[in-house]
């Protein structure tokens, strides 16, 4: 595995090098000359590994995950700011979310998203509160690219509504038994084990449910594919558990604490969303001026049209909204500081801009816009997502609420 440092300079790349034609100044005084550099080796190897076989990947509904993800962690992307000791680089957040914008260059949304579940959704709790052995048998190969993981926390009745899973995980000796469904999991049909949230005893909802690590060849386990409306590349699994044993030891942390750990991986998650739709709506706006300038209707360009071309201004001054909203939770979580509320609020204006910019977008294309052989098109049925998973649009609002203080306060019963 490189050093992401020596990755960089084995490409050659320029740390002065100029960004995309809707320059960002905000992009290019926020990231120093490094974790630039970083992302135009990123972009590079998404150009070699990724869209070259993105539209082959795209029909076949599915992408060799451990071929891939082996080519990111030769390259040590997969674990930059995890610990050394485990095969991670030890750099500072900044350069994860450097490298998640970066993995925006996919022309596939849904490798993007299976390698930002890699590194961002299931292996934060593993890498900030587990033991040393679950580390060294489970981490370090994720950290490489030997292995292939998901998250399983949504279940058929209970996506976004955490404390109400029923997957259980009873002590039996020295081991667990897990019974239960797991749904919308990411990479399931491929991977080699699973951070799955199961109610580990009885009691308060909040308190108890564990974290643990579940090999994906243990005996019991079936999986069957989703078929959905978007993200095609990637693989998305029903996990079934039924009488499933592992070892105890494979919880992470302390046993009880699982919803207050998914509620920390969230933020990371949530952060990787916002951080990765940059790149693809900053494109899909290119994309779409470009060709307003080009069609003409009634004798003139499109974009003559001052409907059109305020909107599109307006569009873009909403992404770069994002892009500083995005920035300062980072400079936040860097100092320590809780992102909850802003990392919910994140998440809730990249769902919905999203929806916004691809169907505005979509629009101006006119015929072509519904055809499957333009980028707003994908865009317009992948990004969908990010209203629903990783917690809904309707979830975002309920966290802000509470933490804003916003909504009355119930009257105690006398």
């Amino acid at each position: 595995m490189k050093n992401v440092l020596q990755f960089i300079a084995s490409r050659g790349f320029s740390t002065s090098r100029g960004r995309s034609a809707l320059h960002s100044q905000l992009h290019q005084s926020f990231y120093n000359a490094e974790q630039l550099a970083l992302q135009e080796s990123v972009k590079k190897l998404v150009e070699e590994v990724i869209n070259p076989n993105a539209d082959e990947w795209e029909k076949e509904k599915m992408f060799p995950a451990h071929k891939v993800f082996k080519k990111f962690g030769d390259a040590g992307l997969l674990g930059i700011h995890r610990p050394v000791q485990y095969g991670g680089q030890g750099l500072d957040y900044k350069y994860e979310v450097a490298f998640l914008e970066a993995l925006g260059h996919s022309t596939s949304s849904g490798i993007a998203m299976a390698i930002g579940v890699q590194t961002d959704c299931s292996t934060p709790a593993l890498a900030n509160f587990g033991s040393e052995k679950l580390k060294e048998t489970f981490l370090a190969p994720a950290l490489s690219g030997d292995m292939v993981t998901s998250i399983a926390v949504s279940e058929p009745g209970g996506g976004s509504d955490v404390a109400s899973i029923t997957t259980s995980a009873r002590r039996s000796g020295d081991d667990l038994v897990i019974n239960g469904t797991k749904m919308w999991i990411t990479s399931g049909m491929q991977s080699d084990w699973a951070c799955l949230l199961a109610n580990t005893r009885e009691g308060p909802a909040h308190k108890n449910k564990s974290l643990i690590i579940v090999p994906m060849d243990t005996k019991g386990i079936s999986k069957s594919t989703i078929s959905k409306m978007g993200m095609h590349a990637s693989d998305t699994t029903i996990l079934t558990f039924e009488d499933v044993r592992v070892p105890a030891e494979n919880i992470i942390g302390q046993e009880g604490m699982g919803f207050a750990y998914q509620m920390i991986q969230f933020q990371e998650e949530r952060l990787a969303a916002a951080a990765g739709s940059l790149v693809p709506l900053s494109n899909v706006l290119e994309e779409t001026i470009n060709y307003t300038k080009q069609r003409k209707a009634f004798g003139q360009p499109l974009i003559n049209n001052q409907y059109m071309a305020f909107r599109l201004a307006e569009l873009n001054t909403e992404l770069e909204l994002l892009r500083a909203a995005l920035y300062q939770a980072v400079d936040q979580m860097l100092a320590g500081e809780d992102v909850t509320l802003l990392a919910s609020m994140l998440k809730l204006k990249t769902g919905r801009l999203a929806r916004e910019i691809t169907d505005s977008c979509l629009q101006f294309w006119g015929g072509m816009g519904f055809t499957n052989d333009v980028l707003v098109s994908k865009l317009y049925r992948d990004l969908r997502l990010w209203s629903i998973g990783g917690g809904a649009d309707e979830v975002m609002l309920g966290i802000i609420c509470k933490m804003a203080d916003i909504l009355p306060r119930a009257e105690k019963k006398k």
